[in-house]
């Protein structure tokens, strides 16, 4: 017996294919591809449906991406549109890539894989709207020699610019210096005044604590700064005290909305006097820190404390790799066991 239902033609009508085509795309604002584009419309001969995705290309309605599962279709806004007017599809494509990146960029090398365009290429489209003022070059700071690439109108993220502690790619070890000292010395202040007000310990020892929007109101006020700091950037700060023994950190509860609070804590801090002297192997540099590289006489002398430490714990070392390490700094005298 025959099926008395209908089977539902698809509209050949390019206008028609074009306006479902678009409806998907708003639809899935991330994007369609082409299989979802089958699916929605399965009676669509594939010549037709290439005819309309290319039209609104043309046209500058769509956007053509590439990620790992292929080529995906997405709605463009109209302001996007103006800006792009003009341009070819492999252009559209790069400002897509660049766009999607936000502000912490994108290398070239990345816009090549994500494009899957020729280097040559690209660089040739790189420049095409550097000049347009579409997009800009930007230094970052994990990799001077290299630049990435965003948005004309948008504001770096700190990970490309090192934030307040970095000037032209170079990190400002002086100006950090100042603001540990500063610091410092204002929760050193709060704590003398503490211990002169003659109350109980337990009072002068609340009382000495201050929040980090205290010492950010502080530092603001000092002037010290030619760039806006964040509460963010003193706690940075504050955080370096505290890995030198010099600052303690307590969490508190606070109200909603209190000055200074995050989610309903706040963090306290307070200076401290060590009781002992860190040991010379925790003030060794890392090494990787921009510091002034010590003199050999503080080197060696500095290696000596830690070599006589170390032997008074039981550890054993060969005298020749000791010798060869201070000959190394120019400091050369015989070690006894």
């Amino acid at each position: 017996m025959a099926d008395g239902r209908k089977v539902k033609k698809e509209s050949t009508d390019p206008v028609d294919i074009e306006n479902r085509i678009k409806a998907l795309c708003q639809q899935f604002p991330h994007g369609i591809t082409d299989q979802v584009i089958q699916n929605d419309m399965p009676n669509l001969e594939a010549q037709q449906r290439a005819m309309a995705i290319n039209r609104l290309l043309s046209l500058g309605q769509l956007d053509l991406l590439r990620n790992s599962s292929g080529l995906l279709y997405r709605m463009k806004d109209a302001q996007t549109a103006s800006k792009m007017k003009g341009s070819d599809n492999q252009e559209k494509l790069v400002y897509q890539v660049i766009e999607d990146a936000g502000n912490k960029g994108i290398w070239s090398r990345d816009i090549r894989y994500k494009s899957n365009l020729p280097l040559t290429e690209i660089n040739k489209i790189l420049k095409n709207l550097e000049s347009k003022k579409l997009i800009k070059a930007v230094k970052s700071v994990a990799a001077s020699k290299k630049k990435v690439y965003m948005l004309y109108n948008l504001q770096p993220d700190r990970s490309v610019t090192g934030g307040a502690w970095y000037s032209d790619q170079d990190f400002e070890s002086e100006f950090v210096e100042v603001l540990n000292q500063q610091c410092f010395k204002f929760l050193q202040s709060k704590a003398e005044v503490a211990r002169d007000s003659k109350q109980n310990p337990m009072v002068q020892r609340n009382s000495s604590f201050a929040t980090s929007h205290e010492v950010w109101k502080y530092i603001c006020e000092l002037g010290i700064s030619k760039v806006d700091l964040s509460m963010e950037d003193i706690e940075t700060i504050l955080n370096t005290l505290i890995y030198d023994g010099k600052v303690e950190m307590t969490i508190i509860a606070a109200k909603e909305g209190t000055v200074g609070s995050v989610d309903g804590q706040m963090k306290l801090y307070r200076g401290v006097n060590p009781i002992i002297q860190p040991t010379g192997l925790v003030k060794a540099p890392c090494g990787l820190c921009p510091v002034s590289p010590p003199s050999q006489a503080t080197a060696a002398k500095w290696l000596r404390f830690n070599i006589h430490t170390s032997i008074s714990l039981g550890i054993k070392h060969c005298k020749r790799d000791i010798h060869g390490v201070y000959k190394t700094l120019g400091t050369v005298f015989c070690m006894t066991d």
